[in-house]
């Protein structure tokens, strides 16, 4: 498992709870993430998203954890965390990842953990974002 700083996308962490298997890339991730396994970056609008799409009444149906159960989760993950604020990054591939991309233009050493396909294409950000699977055989 790599050991640079990184920022894991809302999908991966909504992943590692729906899988119904430990030793998933997912799953490890989290489990990670909750033990301080390796240095990840979160920032308070990372931390809004999470928190967000938990607590969406389908995924809720889905993961099974009261809003009460969610706010713990979190504030265990940010426990952990180094919390930064983002820089102004260039336009993200996808829209939707765009406060990752401003998270990654904080610091250029940082590496983006990501099951979007369109922003593990993304040519000029290639070598800073990994698959799930890929991050952990770093």
């Amino acid at each position: 498992m790599s050991r640079r700083a990184v920022v894991i996308d809302t999908n991966v962490l909504v992943a590692g709870l729906l899988t119904g298997d430990p030793a998933s890339p997912v799953a490890r991730i989290l489990d990670g993430m909750l033990s301080a396994a390796f240095p990840f970056v979160v920032s308070e609008a990372l931390l809004a998203e999470y928190r967000e799409v938990l607590v969406r009444p389908g995924l809720r149906k889905r993961h099974g954890l009261t809003t009460t159960e969610v706010d713990t989760l979190l504030t265990d993950i940010a426990q952990h965390a180094i919390v930064l604020a983002p820089g102004a990054g260039s336009p993200a591939p996808d829209p939707g990842g765009q406060l990752l991309w401003d998270l990654l233009a904080s610091r250029t050493d940082l590496v983006l953990v990501t099951g979007d396909q369109t922003l593990l294409d993304d040519a000029p950000m290639q070598p800073r974002v990994l698959s799930p699977r890929n991050f952990l055989d770093k």
